[in-house]
């Protein structure tokens, strides 16, 4: 009957209204507000889902849905998941479950080949054996960013001849004013002092990237003021307009300081297995981390980030525990990974599950494909932007992502435009025929496009675009 449900939902998601039309606290009223005391046949549980849940779903997989960057999925990666969560295995410790461990030291392994990770990153080294390096999969970004943090604090508290936490108050972190807000919020997670966590300016002159002059400049301050840098957060892929800082750049100036680099390429890693796109990460053999999310673009659902370090060790000196109740000789041999020492938690899923379907079933060359259609699409709807001289394109397109706006005229001042479009963007997601949103580049209210959906066709983005058109076509009539 599941089964049934997920097959008939992903036939009908295309004409579903993606953003539901839907009132705060609606549910509460279609549902029962107290727990039932008796069983009920599936069928009922099942029926209250049709009813109720799904009218009130914005639909991530709907081919229409462009507002975000996308969360894809695939019938490999469902049944991976499907299988993981029947087994319910929880693999703390490789003795735990042998197979759910090794799986996921395999899956890691695999895509940072697909990547070209320099063989630091990977658990295994050929007939050398076990290198220092290696990964873990985790939940999301906001998870590789804190337990990274954590490690760098701990590995410059020790630099420093701090006495435990004493000299966390020296501290500095960095980061481009572009990178994603989750950062903000895992440093402070993470004992940082607000007042030394760096935001960097950006500007149209480097296309929003991170400016390795302006990051030399303020951490040379902070080193003259008698602080420590600490950590710098390297973005590949930025969430407002897919802004890529220079890696190598990047990692030239921490050297001189050594402070760790982290690269978060969450949503654009995935694009890095196309040998076209790999540059976009040159530089990574003198980082010390990076992550990126195959549930975002590779067809892997939610939830499955994954994070390599060139040096476990720094990791694990910092999150390792270990009780009496989980000592056990594999672990204690020194030849196996626990991964529970490279998280924040001890229970940990089975996702290592999905993502080798994933990889198994599709091949490095379908998913590359998966790749390109994206990118293509995205570039034909650029395209139509650039030829019709009411919109603009705002920022370069890196991969799949297009910010445009309607183009300010006939004297329109910023707060103008900043209305005009943000009315075009609430007028579409109200027809339930596309879902688009916004950001701020440059002080500019701007428009998101993003491509990436598992199900879209060229015939969704053309339609999208035939409804922007036309949506603008209504609001300039009305004026």
């Amino acid at each position: 009957m599941s089964v049934d449900f997920i097959c008939d939902y992903y036939k009908s998601v295309e004409s579903l209204p993606v953003l539901p039309g839907v009132e705060p606290g609606y549910l509460r009223r279609l549902l029962q507000s107290a727990p039932p005391t008796c069983s009920a046949p599936f069928n009922v549980t099942m029926k209250e889902l049709r009813e109720a849940v799904v009218p009130g779903m914005t639909h991530w997989a709907s081919p229409n849905f462009f507002a975000f960057f996308p969360a894809t999925n695939s019938a490999a990666g469902i049944a991976g998941e499907l299988i993981a969560s029947a087994m319910n295995t929880v693999g703390f410790t490789w003795q735990a479950s042998p197979a759910a461990t090794e799986m996921e030291v395999l899956a890691l392994d695999w895509l940072a080949q697909l990547l070209r990770l320099p063989t630091s990153f990977v658990n295994r080294t050929g007939a050398a054996g076990r290198g220092t390096g290696g990964g873990v999969i985790l939940g999301t970004t906001s998870e590789a960013m804190l337990v990274t943090l954590v490690a760098a604090r701990d590995a410059a508290l020790r630099r420093c001849g701090s006495n435990g936490i004493a000299g966390i108050t020296r501290l500095t972190v960095y980061a481009a004013d572009q990178t994603h807000s989750t950062f903000f919020k895992m440093c402070h997670l993470a004992g940082f002092d607000p007042a030394n966590i760096r935001s960097i300016p950006t500007g149209e002159e480097n296309d929003y990237a991170l400016d390795p002059t302006r990051l030399l400049e303020a951490i040379q301050a902070d080193v003259d003021a008698g602080l420590v840098p600490t950590y710098i957060c390297c973005t590949v892929g930025t969430t407002s307009s897919n802004a890529v800082d220079p890696v190598g750049a990047v990692a030239d100036v921490a050297t001189r300081f050594n402070a760790w680099v982290h690269i978060d390429a969450a949503y654009a890693g995935s694009a890095c297995i196309c040998p076209e796109f790999r540059h976009h990460i040159d530089g990574v053999e003198r980082v010390d981390s990076i992550s990126m999310s195959p549930h975002k673009w590779l067809m892997t659902c939610l939830d499955c980030t994954c994070l390599w370090v060139r040096d476990t060790h720094r990791l694990t000196n910092s999150l390792e525990t270990t009780p009496e109740y989980l000592k056990n000789g594999a672990s204690e041999s020194g030849t196996v990974t626990d991964l529970k020492d490279m998280q924040v938690g001890i229970g940990r899923r089975f996702r290592g599950l999905k993502l080798w379907m994933v990889m198994r079933t599709y091949g490095a060359a379908k998913l590359q494909e998966h790749i390109r259609s994206d990118v293509a699409m995205a570039r034909m709807f650029e395209d139509s932007v650039r030829a019709d001289d009411r919109f603009e394109v705002v920022v370069p397109r890196n991969f799949a992502l297009v910010c445009f706006r309607i183009r300010p005229h006939g004297g329109m001042t910023e707060e103008d435009a900043e209305g005009a479009n943000r009315e075009l963007m609430e007028r579409l997601n109200k027809t339930g025929k596309a879902y688009l949103a916004h950001t701020a580049v440059g002080g500019k209210f701007v428009l998101r496009f993003a491509v990436g959906s598992s199900t879209q066709e060229e015939r969704h983005v053309r339609s999208a675009w035939e409804l922007i058109q036309k949506t603008t076509t209504e609001m300039k009539g009305e004026m």
